[in-house]
Formats: structure tokens, C-alpha cells, sequence
């Protein structure tokens, strides 16, 4: 079996591609560069990939400005010390359809290798508000994809799989230990400072992750 794994370098993608592998998927990593402020998870990914023995990995990067308005892509501020259990707002995290950009990409490449599979790492309990990583989101782009596609014409569609979709961030930090995942290879600071801010959405989801695991965070805090 063939899939696709989106690989970000951070927790949740590192994880979702570790799951891959244990399945029995020969993995085709794919990193995208869509205007993110720092590259320090895109080098994660790359660490994250050689460690789990990926078949092959990609970077690609799409045009400057593809995406704006967002703190990502350095046009708003990063929020910090927000209240990470308010998911009535999306925040200023949130890239525009940026899941819906990267998983037509992904697409495209699976199909082109016949691949079986393409792998995310949304996740719908603990996360930001986003509306790209709801389980809606992900039935309706298979169900896109079934149609869009000659495979899904055939008969032979292939697969869009959110393994983390339903688990808590300890629940995801706990899978990855039992797969062997080295957590300190992985990133996750929306800042890209030489240590993690501990302060961004994504330190404060991570770091409440590891606590409820009842483990440390390899990674160095501010």
C-alpha cells in the first residue's frame, strides 16, 4: 500500500505519519511551504521523516502572498496567552482553506503514484476553532475526491484518513510514544524562536497535552 502523508514536522502531522507507517503504508511525505514565517518545522519535518524511514519526502512551495491574512504568514500578530478552551472565534492562526489547498495538492500526487491512501492531522478535539479541521470537512472532501478523480471513477478511490480526528492531544502524545516517535525531533511554536515561546496556541495545547500524559516536554520553553 501506498499513501500520502501531509508532514507539517509538527506533533499532530508527526504522529499521523508514524500511524501511517505502522499500517503498513509506504509513505510519500509531503511538506508544504505556503508562506510561513519561520522554517523550523519544515525542518522537523525533514528529521521527523528520515527517523520514521519515509519512502520519499517532498518540499514544495507555493507562490508568495498565495496566503494572507493571517499570523502564520506574518500579517497579523501571533496571538499569545489566549484562552485555548474558546473555540467561538477562529483565531488569527487560521490560514485560509489552507487544509483545502494542501489536500488538492496531496491529491494530485497520490493519484499520480496510485497511491491507496492520503494522510492529515486534523484533529477536532483539541484545536483552534479551525473550520478545515472538522470531520465535515474531511467526509466532504472524500466525497470530492471520489468524484473528481479517475480512480474515484473507477471505483478505487482513494482514502482521505484522519486518524487524530477524535483524540485529545495526550491521547495523540501517548500514540506516538507507543510508535516510537522521538517528540523532541517535532515542533509546534507559531513563533520559530530557538526555543519554544510557551506562550502561542500551539505551545499551550501542547504543553497542556504532555501534562495530561503525565510527561515532559522534550522541547525547551522561553
Amino acid at each position: 500500500m501506498k499513501a500520502v502523508v501531509l508532514l507539517s514536522g509538527g506533533l499532530d502531522s508527526s504522529t499521523t505519519c508514524a500511524m501511517a507507517s505502522d499500517m503498513g503504508y509506504d509513505i510519500h511525505a509531503l511538506t508544504i511551504l505556503y508562506g510561513q514565517t519561520h522554517k523550523k518545522e519544515v525542518r522537523s519535518a525533514g528529521r521527523v521523516g528520515s527517523s520514521l524511514g519515509v519512502l520519499e519526502h517532498r518540499v514544495i512551495e507555493l507562490p508568495v502572498g498565495m496566503f494572507s491574512k493571517s499570523a502564520l504568514t506574518g500579517d497579523l500578530a501571533i496571538p499569545m496567552d489566549r484562552d485555548i478552551s474558546d473555540e467561538t472565534n477562529i483565531p488569527d492562526t487560521y490560514v485560509p482553506a489552507r487544509n483545502l489547498v494542501f489536500l488538492s495538492i496531496a491529491s494530485a500526487w497520490a493519484e499520480a503514484l496510485d497511491a491507496d491512501a492520503i494522510f492529515i492531522g486534523a484533529t477536532a478535539m483539541d484545536y483552534s476553532g479551525y473550520p478545515d479541521c472538522r470531520p465535515e470537512f474531511i467526509s466532504s472532501f472524500y466525497e470530492t475526491l471520489r468524484l473528481a478523480t479517475r480512480k474515484g471513477i473507477e471505483g478505487v478511490p482513494i482514502k482521505v484518513k484522519a486518524p487524530l480526528l477524535h483524540m485529545t492531544k495526550d491521547q495523540i502524545i501517548l500514540k506516538g510514544l507507543e510508535l516510537g516517535l522521538d517528540h523532541s525531533l517535532t515542533w509546534s511554536c507559531y513563533s520559530g524562536g530557538d526555543k519554544a515561546c510557551g506562550r502561542c496556541d500551539s505551545c499551550l495545547f501542547r504543553l497542556k497535552g504532555f501534562e495530561k500524559a503525565g510527561m515532559k516536554d522534550p522541547l525547551e520553553y522561553e
